[in-house]
């Protein structure tokens, strides 16, 4: 049977705000702890929301938590009550507790005092409600969570209509992707898809694919992005598959002009974002 996310056992207090946990054996925060590992958040279809502004985020997005660990001690202004409540309102049990148990469970090094437990989103690429020539951004194979926090970031800056990630090999729900997207990972719809699956989406809508390599003569800024456009990051170290080099309408390049020969994937995706987001709005103007 599938544990209760908040376990109850002779030893355990009652579920009342005004309970603190002090122990760290308290089965809820062992409970806390165990969803470090990936295999059990997805186990639990749980995530992980830790700070002030990305809880303010999931929250301001319709996220409903349902557990939030609180400890004053690590408050680092006084927004934090309000917030409390925002979350209580949404239907968050909140627990107090200590600062070595607020600790024992926080995943940064600097804790802010304020840990949420909430539902995982899983979204596919049936769920997604697009506009006319909508702007998408496909990452695939990215490593590491914090480069897909901050493409998650600047994608929601960007006002891109949804991040898809192809064949990933990080965790979409890690608390660093969470923490890197300053909560934008709840402000963009994102899909976990396999590259085929999604090429032929993109085919079927008429979106045009346009792919990040540095093998190719064809500058970012040669390309219209104006009309529907899915823009292809790859991995880290080996870039684009040869299945999305392939099957890509146009492959650009950013021009690198010292010793470094590519960008930070992430860099790369907000570079092509924003000429996108430039050329659109030379065209509305």
């Amino acid at each position: 049977m599938r544990p209760d996310p908040s376990p109850r056992s002779a030893d355990a207090p009652p579920d009342t705000a005004s309970t603190c946990l002090t122990s760290l054996q308290n089965p809820r925060v062992k409970y806390v702890v165990k969803l470090r590992k990936r295999a059990n958040r997805d186990a639990e279809g749980v995530l992980l929301i830790e700070g002030y502004r990305e809880l303010k985020r999931a929250l301001d997005n319709g996220v409903r938590p349902h557990s939030l660990f609180v400890c004053p001690d690590w408050f680092l202004g006084e927004n934090e009550p309000a917030l409390i409540e925002q979350a209580r309102q949404a239907g968050a049990t909140i627990w107090s507790c200590t600062a070595p148990v607020f600790e024992k469970m926080a995943y940064r090094d600097r804790p802010e005092g304020l840990l949420a437990l909430a539902p995982q989103r899983n979204l596919t690429l049936a769920d997604l409600d697009l506009p006319d020539d909508p702007l998408l951004l496909v990452a695939e194979h990215i490593e590491k969570p914090g480069n897909l926090g901050t493409m998650l970031r600047s994608a929601d800056a960007a006002g891109v209509d949804a991040v898809i990630v192809c064949d990933r090999c990080t965790d979409i729900h890690n608390p660093n992707v969470v923490r890197a997207s300053i909560g934008t990972v709840f402000a963009v719809p994102v899909v976990d898809a396999g590259s085929a699956e999604v090429r032929d989406w993109l085919q079927s809508r008429n979106i045009q694919i346009v792919a990040a390599t540095p093998h190719t003569d064809r500058d970012y800024t040669e390309i219209d992005y104006r009309p529907g456009t899915a823009i292809l990051v790859g991995a880290e170290q080996v870039g684009l598959s040869e299945f999305w080099m392939h099957q890509a309408d146009g492959l650009v390049r950013i021009p690198m002009l010292g010793q470094c020969d590519s960008l930070n994937v992430a860099a790369a995706a907000t570079i092509l974002l924003y000429e996108a987001v430039r050329q659109r709005r030379a065209h509305v103007t």
